[in-house]
């Protein structure tokens, strides 16, 4: 994801050289270098698939700078500690295996319920939702 306009200038820049890339692929497969046709394929393939994605990702920067892309509800994270919480019990995990899959004391566990994760960093977080994936 590009976050700023800085990555979206080295992003577009990135995006115009592999353009250029793929083109000169092109014009090499017109021509008799000895290159094995599935070879010459599947560079020009790996370089699309590359440029695919910077123009994705560029396309995305660009709809959200415009406001053309609606942005998902902020408030969800207002609910976040409670849907850990019920994510918890709906997978029939109690704080105690939550603590061992996460490899933390069930104490800690305890804590982060009690204030609602207040204290959790966001890499703690991230850590406890995969505990609680399915």
């Amino acid at each position: 994801m590009i976050k700023n306009e800085r990555q979206y200038r080295i992003t577009k820049a990135q995006a115009a050289r592999f353009a250029r890339t793929l083109e000169g692929l092109k014009e090499r497969r017109d021509s008799p270098e000895g290159i094995h046709p599935r070879i010459a394929r599947a560079q020009e393939e790996a370089v699309e698939s590359q440029l695919a994605d910077l123009q994705r990702e560029l396309l995305e920067y660009e709809k959200l700078k415009a406001g053309a892309l609606k942005v998902e509800d902020l408030s969800v994270v207002n609910d976040l500690a409670t849907r850990l919480v019920k994510a918890r019990i709906a997978r029939g995990l109690t704080q105690r295996e939550l603590a061992r899959r996460v490899g933390l004391k069930e104490q800690q566990i305890q804590r982060y319920e009690a204030t609602n994760y207040a204290a959790a960093s966001l890499s703690r977080i991230k850590r406890v939702v995969a505990a609680l994936e399915p």
